[in-house]
């Protein structure tokens, strides 16, 4: 296990960048001391440690669903370290879209999926 931390909450516009376009199929995530204005368009989570750097290949559940990770931006494992930030974006690819993309690979999530307690894991 590289990663896994408990969601605690989302913000009322986390699930607003989920679309059928591919470039805005995306949830950003944040630790749950976020700052107010980034709480808003985010899903909250307890802070937790990587252990290892998330690569192509690896495997994200995310809440209820498993994704395969198809790609790392540069700065994702960082953001993802300091501030349990990243943009989970879910219309897989071999490049993120952002440096601080992690691109998945699998069923589309909906707000449904997501719900405090269940887990953000990368294994």
């Amino acid at each position: 296990m590289k990663y896994k931390a408990v969601i605690t909450g989302s913000g009322p516009e986390a699930f607003e960048f989920l679309s059928e376009e591919l470039d805005l199929n995306f949830v950003i995530i944040f630790n749950e001391d976020a700052p107010a204005e980034l709480a808003e368009l985010a899903v909250l989570h307890t802070a937790a440690e990587l252990t290892e750097d998330p690569v192509a290949g690896d495997t994200l559940k995310f809440g209820r669903k498993i994704y395969k990770i198809t790609a790392v931006g540069t700065e994702a494992p960082h953001t993802l370290r300091t501030l349990g930030h990243c943009t989970l974006a879910f219309g897989g690819g071999k490049e993120a879209y952002r440096p601080g993309c992690i691109m998945l690979e699998g069923d589309a999530v909906t707000p449904a999926d997501i719900q405090p307690g269940d887990t953000i894991e990368i294994y």
